[in-house]
């Protein structure tokens, strides 16, 4: 007998397929883990292309949320857990929680004497230290993951704030701009997220914890957990733990038919609220723009420069009547210098044989980094927004 078990997670889906042979052992036949950016409902139709569902004889769905608009038998996320955990741990090794480290939240479900969940905890609501906000900042820094990992495991970390999002992401923002290397901010945030999880289990015993989810294929906050808690595990089925139970449970349980593709999808039921269409109210808006204009021989132009956490702008303005004669909007990449020299630049290839016969003759520069790309550019127009 087949099945098919799936995690709709925050930001991850995860589907396992597994087979119990006649003499009752089970394999798995199919592993597939992708983020669905977003839109679980297309990841979801991708992932029955990939896995026919005529393929299995049940399917089970968990997450804490899309799984209640699909039309399948769906269970608990601390329901998979338990049936993965039953399977994997059946020598019953004695663990004191099962930690779940995803995208969103981190949960923590402790384990009595018998192996089974007795008690869920989860930290507070703040997105800092989850996996989706590690890969925020590193996008806002314009490193990779993988770079990140290399980087942060050579580096001292940078402290960082854990207990609010706001002030962790102004804090990797001060640091790039204050030049402290992206290595050290890398490791910072594994620091802090490992601290977010020490927080959690605060009040339990810290001898044997199992980590799971996407963010436990962190080595970096694995290594800082190990220095707080005496065995740290990471099982190979961390990343699809949950979907691994769902499949689990399916084939022991009555399952649904599986609908046809029209019908997967409920009908009814939604956790978000409608506002009608902003374009609407169109006749509310009043647009306010700057003229443009071209460069003339001898014009007298003001650079703007906004330096921003995540963009930098810059326009060149002719101070006779305000016209915006270039203009540039691009990512920072946790280098403020260089997002500004590559403004620069490329109001330069905009101005073309007219940049010799301008006169610049002010800059000024607002935003978050604007201390270093003033430092760098030599002005005392520095502002704040």
């Amino acid at each position: 007998m087949k099945s098919l078990g799936i995690c709709i997670g925050a930001s991850t889906l995860s589907a396992v397929g597994i087979m119990r042979d006649e003499s009752g052992h089970l394999h798995r036949t199919s592993i597939q883990v992708k983020p669905h950016n977003g839109n679980p409902r297309e990841a979801l139709l991708e992932t029955f292309r990939n896995f026919p569902a005529n393929q299995y004889e049940k399917i089970a769905v968990t997450g804490r949320k899309f799984r209640h608009f699909v039309n399948l038998s769906s269970i608990s996320e601390p329901e998979a857990v338990e049936s993965a955990l039953l399977h994997l741990n059946g020598n019953q090794k004695h663990l004191d929680a099962v930690i779940s480290a995803g995208g969103e939240t981190f949960m923590v479900y402790i384990l009595g004497n018998d192996g089974r969940i007795c008690s869920v905890q989860t930290g507070n609501k703040c997105a800092s230290g989850t996996g989706e906000f590690f890969i925020q900042q590193l996008r806002r820094i314009g490193i990779s993951i993988s770079e990140a990992i290399r980087f942060a495991y050579a580096e001292k970390p940078y402290r960082v704030s854990g207990r609010c999002s706001v002030f962790c992401k102004s804090d990797c923002t001060h640091a790039t701009n204050k030049g402290i290397p992206k290595g050290r901010i890398a490791a910072g945030l594994c620091e802090m997220m490992a601290g977010k999880i020490i927080e959690i289990i605060q009040h339990i015993p810290r001898n044997d914890i199992m980590i799971i989810g996407g963010t436990a294929q962190n080595p970096v906050m694995i290594r800082y957990l190990q220095k707080e808690i005496r065995n740290v595990i990471v099982p190979e089925e961390a990343p699809y733990f949950e979907a691994l139970g769902s499949a689990l449970w399916a084939l022991d349980h009555e399952t649904s038919i599986f609908p046809d593709m029209n019908n997967l999808f409920k009908g009814e039921g939604n956790s978000f609220s409608y506002l009608p269409p902003l374009k609407s109210f169109i006749n509310m808006v009043e647009f306010k723009t700057t003229d443009r204009g071209i460069a003339r021989q001898n014009d007298r132009c003001i650079i703007g420069l906004d330096v921003g956490s995540t963009t930098t702008k810059a326009v060149l303005l002719r101070t006779g009547d305000d016209n915006i004669l270039a203009s540039v909007y691009l990512r920072t990449n946790g280098n403020p210098v260089q997002a500004s020299r590559e403004c620069y630049a490329d109001l330069h290839a905009q101005l073309g044989p007219m940049t010799d016969k301008i006169h610049i003759v002010g800059l000024g520069v607002t935003g978050s980094g604007r201390q270093i790309a003033g430092l760098h550019a030599m002005t005392g127009g520095i502002i704040n927004e």
